[in-house]
C-alpha cells in the first residue's frame, strides 16, 4: 500500500522526523487558507503516486494570493500522467542550500534490508543508481541487530555529506529504518532531504510503502488504505480484491498469479511495446473475477489493446473462458481488442469455450503478446 506524501510526511513527522508546516486541501479556497495561515512562500504539490511532478506541472512555489491562485486552478483537476489531481499540499518554502537523498529498502538480492545515502537529492534515485551507482552510499542491515549508530554514521561520511549536518542525517536515516522496520514498510525514503541555510534537516519530501499482507498489525496505517488510492481503478481493483497498478503505456494485461504477469510486461517491452498495467487476478479466478479483470482494463482510457495470460492450476481454462463470453458479451462493440492466451488445467476446452467473434485467440504466450503489441500499435497511429 502507497501512502500519499501528506500521510508519509505525518508518520515521519511523528516520529520525529523534521517536516515543513503543511495543509491539505481540495479546492481553490482552501489553498488560499492554507497558504496564509503558514506565510508565503509556500509550494502547492499535487497528491498523487508519481514520480515527477514538478516537471510535469504538479508542484509549483507561489509567492502571494494571486500566484496561489493560479496554482490552485491550474494543478486541482489537472490530468498528471494518468491520474486526475483532486488534492494538493500546501507547503512552506524550504531556504535550502543542499539536497540530499536517504532511504531504507529491501534488497532482494542480497537478502536484506539496505539503507542508502546520496548527496545527489532531488532527482530520481533510479537514475542515479544506474548512471552514477557510486554517488549512492549503502550499508547493508542484520534484520536481527537493526541499523547499528555506526553503520548510519559511516553511510553518511561514505556519502560525503557535510559533516555539520551528518550526525541529523544519521539521525534520519536511523529513524527511516525504525519505520521501516516497525510498520511492516517495504521502503521509506526522503527526496530530497533539505539542508538549510541555518545548518537544518528537513524533509521536502517523503514516501512510505506499506506490505499489504501486515496491515492487520498496523491498524493506523490501515486506516489510511481508502485515502490511500489515486483514483476510481485503484479503488474498484481494491474493492475486486486485485493486485493491481497503473502502468503509463497502452497495452492491457490481465494474468493469474504474480510471477506470470510480470513475464508478460516484461514481453510487452521485449516486443516494443508499453504496458499500461499490472493485474493478477489470482488463483481459482472465476468467471466474474474475469469479467470484473476486463471492466477494469476497458475502463482505463490509455488502454489501445488487451492480452490475457491464464496458465491453468487452480484456474481452470473453462471457467476463465465463461468470464471472458460474459464480459464482452455485455457490449454491442467490443471497446479494444482482446488476445488470449490458455495454457494447463482445462486449456482445451477453454479454447473451444471461447467466442472467436470476440477475441483473438493464439496458442503461445510470445504469439500473443506479439499480437496485443501490434493491435496497440495500429490503433495509435
Amino acid at each position: 500500500m502507497k501512502l500519499h506524501e501528506y500521510q508519509a510526511k505525518s508518520v515521519f513527522a511523528d516520529a520525529g522526523i523534521p517536516t515543513p508546516d503543511s495543509q491539505l486541501a481540495e479546492s481553490t479556497e482552501e489553498v488560499l487558507s492554507a497558504a496564509e495561515s503558514i506565510g508565503y512562500p509556500v509550494a502547492v504539490k499535487a497528491q498523487v503516486h508519481v514520480g515527477g511532478r514538478g516537471k510535469a506541472g504538479g508542484i509549483k512555489l507561489v509567492e502571494n494570493d494571486e500566484e496561489a491562485r493560479e496554482a490552485a486552478d491550474a494543478i486541482l483537476g489537472m490530468d498528471l500522467k494518468g491520474y486526475t489531481v483532486g488534492r494538493v499540499l500546501v507547503e512552506g518554502a524550504v531556504d535550502f542550500v543542499d539536497e540530499l537523498y536517504v532511504g531504507v529498502t529491501m534488497d532482494r538480492g542480497e537478502g536484506k534490508p539496505v539503507a542508502m545515502v546520496s548527496e545527489k537529492g532531488g532527482v530520481d534515485i533510479e537514475s542515479v543508481a544506474e548512471e552514477d551507482p557510486e554517488a549512492i552510499a549503502r550499508e547493508y542491515i542484520d534484520p536481527a541487530f537493526g541499523l547499528q549508530p555506526y553503520q548510519a554514521r559511516r553511510a553518511v561520511y561514505d556519502a560525503g555529506i557535510d559533516r555539520e549536518v551528518a550526525g541529523d542525517v544519521s539521525s534520519v536515516l536511523t529513524t527511516l529504518f525504525s519505520l521501516w522496520d516497525d510498520r511492516d514498510a517495504s521502503d521509506t525514503e526522503i527526496n530530497p532531504l533539505m539542508v538549510t541555510s541555518s545548518g537544518e534537516v528537513v524533509a521536502a519530501d517523503a514516501v512510505m510503502n506499506i506490505d499489504e499482507d501486515a496491515l492487520f498489525r498496523q491498524p493506523e496505517l490501515a486506516e489510511m488504505e481508502e485515502d490511500s488510492y489515486e483514483d476510481d481503478l485503484e479503488r474498484k481493483a481494491g474493492e475486486y480484491g486485485f493486485d493491481y497498478v497503473r502502468l503509463d503505456g497502452d497495452v492491457g494485461i490481465i494474468g493469474n498469479g504474480a510471477g506470470l504477469v510480470m513475464t508478460t510486461l516484461d514481453l510487452v517491452d521485449h516486443y516494443g511495446g508499453e504496458p499500461a498495467n499490472f493485474l493478477d487476478v489470482g488463483g481459482g479466478a472465476k468467471a466474474d473475477r474475469i469479467a470484473n479483470a476486463l471492466d477494469m482494463v476497458f475502463s482505463d482510457e490509455n488502454v489501445e489493446s488487451v492480452v490475457f495470460n491464464i496458465f491453468g492450476g487452480i484456474t481452470r481454462g473453462d471457467e476463465v473462458a465463461k468470464g471472458i463470453n460474459n464480459a464482452l458479451e455485455q457490449f454491442d462493440e467490443i471497446p479494444k481488442p482482446v488476445v488470449v492466451r490458455l495454457a494447463g488445467t482445462n486449456a482445451e476446452e477453454g479454447m473451444e469455450i471461447l467466442n472467436a467473434d470476440l477475441v483473438q485467440v493464439e496458442q503461445t504466450l510470445e504469439e500473443a503478446v506479439q499480437r496485443a503489441v501490434e493491435n496497440a500499435q495500429e490503433a495509435s497511429q
